[in-house]
């Protein structure tokens, strides 16, 4: 595979996403999964008959790649525990539902966060899975967000481009805390936080399928 440093995705003004020498893990409704290499354009406006790929569809229904004033706010922050420092950032969570680990992250309660709500142990096994960079932790004053592996892209059902491995981003200011090493991109056009994820494909309920 190329150097790491070639390794990029370019989100186009009101356009596809430019990937350049990534592996993009296509997956089907049969539930096969094909990888496809170099350099694609992927869809960010939601309406391409030829998805995951881009079609032009952009160019005629409206696509605005801007990000929503009235977005979650850009906004981290910290909350200490039995010997960890968990950091959430609501305005890029991508809303997968991956912190189930509820004495700690409590849906419609303030704050979010109980960081002394379960063991440490517990509270990293749950961030790991955090596919959008939105949850993060330190111990000892060192932030851990580095998963590792090769930079690549997946394709979470009716939901976001998951990007893993260090993807380098090319032209776009990372929220508070975000990382490269692994983020939740919009595939739906309907994010208020493009060209981040914000769990709008859920609003919108998106269908992969559509249009095909």
């Amino acid at each position: 595979m190329a150097s790491a440093e070639k390794q990029t995705i370019k989100p186009l003004p009101n356009g596809p996403y430019l990937c350049t020498n990534l592996s993009v893990l296509v997956s089907y409704a049969d539930g096969t999964q094909h990888e496809v290499s170099g350099n694609v354009a992927l869809c960010r406006c939601g309406g391409s008959k030829n998805k995951p790929f881009c079609d032009g569809t952009h160019k005629t229904n409206g696509f605005a790649s801007d990000k929503d004033p009235d977005r979650v706010a850009d906004k981290r922050e910290s909350f200490a525990g039995d010997g960890i420092v968990v950091h959430d950032n609501r305005g890029l969570c991508a809303h997968a539902g991956r912190c189930s680990l509820e004495a700690v992250f409590r849906p419609g309660k303030e704050p979010f966060v109980d960081a002394k709500g379960a063991s440490k142990e517990e509270i990293i096994d749950t961030i790991k899975q955090c596919p959008s960079g939105a949850l993060s932790y330190s111990i000892d004053g060192v932030e851990q967000t580095e998963r590792g592996g090769d930079p690549q892209i997946g394709i979470a059902p009716n939901g976001p481009y998951v990007c893993t491995g260090g993807v380098k981003l090319e032209g776009v200011e990372l929220p508070e805390g975000a990382t490269l090493d692994h983020m939740a991109l919009c595939r739906c056009g309907a994010s208020t936080n493009k060209p981040f994820c914000s769990g709008a494909h859920w609003d919108v309920q998106f269908d992969e399928q559509a249009g095909e």
